[in-house]
């Protein structure tokens, strides 16, 4: 292994992979929670459902198209005081959380919404007939109906997650970009950056992986 790769310090390699794998479940919990709320807002104030409100709809679906359109690296410089003040540095794994987040949950969030949109209208509408109340269509209706498109959906997002912490890496977020930019591409020490990537591939496939078979599972068409 130290003949092919001689420039790799792989307790430095495993360090970094334990802070991407760090960085992306927390995110990827956050984003799901999050993205699921703001996407049921998208979808319930929309025309024709349980909360009908243009004002409220129009507000989230330009919070959602807003941080969608931000590039990540500029997101990350954008939010610096906010990290600061949250985290109390811009340096390190926590640092990168805000970051991560709220660039994904408003793409997750546009995700769910048109999960949602793919449900029957009449099983929602017989779920109404038969009494149901709005909390109940929600949890019993809605989202069990669009599962396996949500797992589908955070299965995406986890996967653009990893990027995003690769790009955070950049800045001084730590994991695996921070050490092939710092160890590989600053120090030319191409072996680094080649093992760096392999990893965040390794990660990706494994992310993939879980998340399709789980879509499967719940799928029952």
């Amino acid at each position: 292994m130290n003949s092919l790769f001689p420039n790799v310090e792989w307790s430095g390699m495993w360090g970094a992979t334990g802070q991407t794998l760090y960085m992306t479940a927390v995110a990827v919990l956050a984003t799901f929670i999050l993205g699921l709320l703001l996407g049921l807002a998208l979808f319930l104030t929309g025309k024709g459902n349980l909360w009908e409100n243009r004002f409220l709809n129009f507000v989230f679906s330009a919070i959602v198209n807003i941080f969608r359109s931000i590039p990540f690296i500029i997101l990350i410089i954008l939010l610096l005081p906010f990290t600061l003040l949250l985290v109390g540095s811009m340096l390190g794994a926590n640092a990168a959380l805000p970051a991560l987040i709220i660039g994904a949950a408003p793409f997750y969030a546009r995700m769910v919404e048109i999960a949602l949109r793919e449900i029957d209208k009449g099983v929602i509408e017989a779920a109404k007939s038969m009494g149901s109340s709005n909390a109940q269509i929600i949890f019993k209706v809605l989202i069990p109906e669009s599962l396996p498109a949500l797992v589908s959906g955070i299965t995406v997002t986890s996967i653009a997650l990893v990027g995003y912490t690769a790009m955070a890496g950049v800045v001084g977020a730590g994991g695996l970009g921070n050490l092939a930019f710092l160890e590989g591409f600053q120090r030319t020490q191409n072996d680094v950056t080649f093992v760096a990537t392999v990893i965040i591939l390794i990660i990706v496939f494994i992310i993939q992986f879980i998340g399709d078979n789980v879509t499967r599972r719940l799928d029952k068409r």
